[in-house]
Formats: structure tokens, sequence, C-alpha cells
């Protein structure tokens, strides 16, 4: 049994929209996964009870405390220690679930990362990452990765070539993809582009073949997906470019682009033969925060999922299949053995 822990009271509309987004992905998850939800427990019975959900459907794990979006991460931490976050990373520490996952404090989730669950050995800097769509002209529309998205904003080269190794072994093992194509974002293809330290960095990726590098992505081949299926940035850039994506969607949605092109019933036919009538409404959906679900935090021992604070649930029912998505693909094991072969050599 897969156990999806998710702090209930995290989030600027928790615990409602997170109670509502659980009980959205119950008809989504597997047979076999079970979600287990950290906070108030009378607050959530009786949220469920709204929504004709039997609380039998869920676990419950009752805390009284709640780590403020204002308050210190790391002091809260460990002041709150009955919250719904310090709880439920106590749980993934204990094994007691398989992955945990907020839409609260980012600071307190990485804190609980960075300590409790902590980074695998052999493993400089997590990072945060996140979900891109890219355009195939034989698949339509698939999942590649941008990272970092918020963590290290003064990245050294060793570490941004070793995100690629993460970015990859991501991919294979949680995205299924084969032979994962590595790239650095740079403001040009050539190889000797950049500032020192992408040409720094470029040096050590090509020389690493533990991963697919093909070499230099410009920002414009991003979405693409003709270059590059794992996208490596500093979390300055690459923070400003997922921040762009968010805005450049809402503005596309205001337009009329999130309306589909297409009766759905029609899709599946004529995307065999014009694909491009849904293709667009497909990539724009894709690019919606709120079907990603969230952020993955690569390089610890677990996984974890960061959600933003303005979730709806619909955002938090997309966390939920995301972290279970995560938890299936068993990405720290796979990450663990690599480094593991690495270091044996």
């Amino acid at each position: 049994m897969i156990k999806i822990g998710i702090d209930a009271m995290g989030g600027d509309f928790a615990p409602e929209v997170a109670v509502e987004g659980a009980v959205a992905a119950l008809q989504k998850i597997g047979s076999d996964s079970r979600i287990v939800l950290f906070g108030d427990k009378a607050r959530i019975e009786e949220l469920l009870a709204k929504h004709n959900c039997p609380a039998t459907n869920f676990d419950i794990v009752a805390t009284t405390q709640l780590i403020e979006m204002g308050d210190h991460p790391a002091k809260a931490f460990v002041a709150k220690s009955d919250s719904s976050i310090t709880v439920g990373f106590k749980y993934l520490a204990e094994g007691k679930i398989d992955g945990f996952a907020s839409a609260g404090s980012t600071g307190a989730m990485m804190v609980g990362s960075m300590q409790v669950i902590k980074p695998i050995e052999g493993v400089i800097r997590p990072v945060l990452a996140t979900l891109i769509p890219t355009i195939s002209p034989t698949k339509g529309i698939q999942r590649g990765i941008l990272m970092d998205v918020g963590l290290n904003v003064d990245a050294k080269p060793e570490v941004l070539a070793q995100y690629g190794l993460l970015g990859s072994i991501y991919a294979k093992s949680v995205l299924g993809l084969e032979n994962p194509r590595v790239s650095l974002l740079n403001i040009g293809e050539e190889e000797g582009k950049g500032n020192a330290q992408s040409k720094a960095t470029y040096e050590l990726m090509k020389a690493d073949g533990r991963y697919n590098f093909t070499g230099n992505v410009e920002a414009s081949y991003i979405f693409t997906g003709k270059i590059a299926d794992v996208v490596v940035a500093d979390a300055f850039v690459g923070n400003s470019i997922l921040k762009m994506a968010e805005a450049l969607y809402r503005i596309n949605f205001r337009l009329g682009g999130g309306k589909p092109r297409v009766k759905n019933f029609l899709r599946p036919i004529l995307g065999r033969i014009i694909p491009k009538l849904y293709w667009q409404n497909d990539f724009w959906e894709a690019m919606n925060g709120e079907s990603v679900g969230g952020l993955q935090v690569m390089g610890i021992n677990a996984p974890v999922v960061i959600g933003h604070g303005s979730s709806s649930a619909r955002a938090i029912c997309s966390m939920i299949l995301a972290l279970e998505r995560d938890i299936r693909g068993n990405y720290p094991a796979h990450l663990r053995e690599a480094l593991k072969e690495h270091n044996e050599q």
C-alpha cells in the first residue's frame, strides 16, 4: 500500500481546498494508494462530511499547530513540533508514509527536506525542479524538466553539472524517458557561449558520461523539446523563466486560449488528421500550474512536493497525483544507485 502524505493545513485557503482536492484525488489515485491527511482532525472530518465523503476513505493524523507563512521556517519547525508539516516529515522519516506534500511554508518544507529527510549521500546540493510542457512532432505534448527554479541562486559549476544527473535520473525513473537529453540553459547554442559560470559548467557536463548531454539550449527552445528533456539553470534564471511562463499562461487564458478549440469527442479523430488543432490547447493546459501541482525537491532521501501557497482544490489534487507518481517512480533509490556506482568506479 502506497501512503501519500498531505498537509491539510498548508496554503492560503486551507484546510478547505486541501480537503476538497484530496476528495477529488480519491477518484484518480491507484487502488493500492491511500491518502494520509495531517491537520486539525475535527475540522478535516467536518469538511469531509460537507463533501459527503466518509472520513474512513482517508487516514487522518491529528495535529494541533500550524506553521504560518510569516513564521521563521527553521525556528517554527522546531518550536511547533505538533504542526502538520513537522509531524508529516516525522512520519516520512519513520517510513509511515512514502512521500509528503504541502502548499504551506516553502521554507519549512525545505527545512524538513534538508534536516529530517536529508540529502542523498553524494548530492552536493538538492534542487527544486518543475515539469514543463514540450511539443513532440510525433507524440504531441510531453513533459520536460526545468531546474533549478528556486533554491540555489548562486550555484557553482559543479552543482549545476550534477543537476544534469539528478534531472536525467528523474526523467528516466519517473517520466519514463529512455535516454533523456540534458542541456545547459545559455544565451547561445555554440560551445564557449555565456559567462564564466556557464562556460565552466559546460565543460563539466560535457565530461560527465553519466547522462546524455546535448550542449547548450537557448530559452526560445525550452518548450519545443527539440534539444532537451532536462534544462539546467541556476535558480535566479530558472525561477525567472518559471514566473514568466506562469504570466504567459494567465495572459493566454484571459485572451480565450483556455477554451477548447474542438469538441472533446472530435479531438481523438481530428488529432490524428490535423494534430495542431488540439496541441495548442493541450500545451497551454500543460502550462497551467494547477495541472502541475507543485515543485519536486530532487536529491533528498524521499519524495517531497511543494505546492504554491495560493493552490486551488484542483492544484491540490494535481499535487497529490504528482506525489503518487514520484513515489511509484522510486526516484531516490535510483539516484542513490547511480551515485553509488559512480563512487565505486
